[in-house]
């Protein structure tokens, strides 16, 4: 199997069996985003401790495979993390979305990059960027406490 297909079965298993799509228990951070080009909708619920780690992250959403398979993974990359190493991840992320860069931070393990990775075809469909990016940008909002709906025509 070579690394373009190995792509597109990670995304097409985390479309078709999106993990964490629930409204988590215990959340306290919560923001919506709405992709209007697409019709993409995302809420993440998000549970942070005192000291900022990511106890717990979830999503409840529609959309195309592209953004719900993005959200299963920013889920599943930034559970666990102390919150500001999930900020460099999640700037990384949109970095390599836009421009096409790899993954270099150190705080994720090689199998979180190669799946992070995975969308980073999307660079070439610049109608699907937004799409892919819409649930990472809601987490960041999430955690901020931004009380207005993310949307993908105001996000660079």
């Amino acid at each position: 199997m070579d690394l373009k297909e190995l792509y597109q079965e990670i995304i097409l298993d985390h479309g078709k069996n999106p993990r964490n799509k629930k409204k988590c228990d215990g959340f306290n951070k919560e923001a919506e985003g709405y992709n209007p080009l697409c019709g993409d909708k995302v809420h993440v619920f998000l549970k942070l401790d005192d000291n900022k780690k990511v106890i717990d992250v979830s999503f409840e959403g529609e959309g195309c495979a592209i953004s719900m398979a993005s959200a299963s993974i920013m889920t599943e990359i930034v559970k666990g993390k102390d919150f500001d190493i999930a900020k460099k991840i999640i700037s990384e992320f949109l970095t390599m979305i836009r421009e096409g860069s790899k993954i270099t931070i150190n705080n994720v393990s090689k199998n979180e990059n190669v799946t992070m990775m995975s969308l980073s075809g999307v660079k070439k469909f610049p109608m699907r960027v937004k799409c892919a990016t819409l649930a990472w940008h809601t987490f960041i909002s999430a955690a901020e406490e931004k009380k207005e709906t993310v949307n993908t025509e105001k996000i660079d």
